[in-house]
């Protein structure tokens, strides 16, 4: 929890440039100020999937000035919850989190119709999570 007792999530996939995003956009537009959330990658992708950009703007939600971006020792010390999504060794691991893995497809080189069950798949993921920490969506 960070000092003002939101939980705080951390979305992390190779890239940080679809699922993660996705994740973190969901989390943010369900949560509120009442969340905390950051995403990363192992393998930080150029830009955000232009296909999962879109697939979030038809559930009027906005990733499209997101940037993939590293996960940090910090960031990972400072989550309550870090939910992984396909990077396998390369995700951290701390002693004493708690650990998600989301078995996800990559939306990497996908159009959107191709994405659109993912993102729907990740918003039913993060409802959840959001309703197991006490943060009403």
């Amino acid at each position: 929890m960070t000092a003002d007792r939101r939980p705080a999530v951390l979305f992390v996939c190779v890239h940080n440039a679809g699922r993660s995003q996705m994740a973190l956009g969901f989390l943010q537009h369900l949560g509120g100020e009442r969340v905390v959330g950051w995403s990363g990658g192992s393998e930080p992708g150029d830009k955000v999937n232009p296909a999962a950009v879109e697939a979030m703007r038809e559930r009027g939600i906005d990733i499209s000035r997101e940037y993939p971006k590293p996960w940090t020792d910090e960031v990972v010390e400072a989550a309550d919850v870090v939910v992984t999504m396909g990077c396998g060794d390369a995700c951290p691991f701390f002693p004493g989190k708690r650990y998600l893995d989301w078995e996800l497809d990559d939306p990497a080189g996908k159009g959107v119709a191709e994405v659109r069950p993912v993102r729907d798949e990740i918003e039913r993921r993060v409802r959840h999570l959001l309703n197991e920490l006490g943060v009403p969506a």
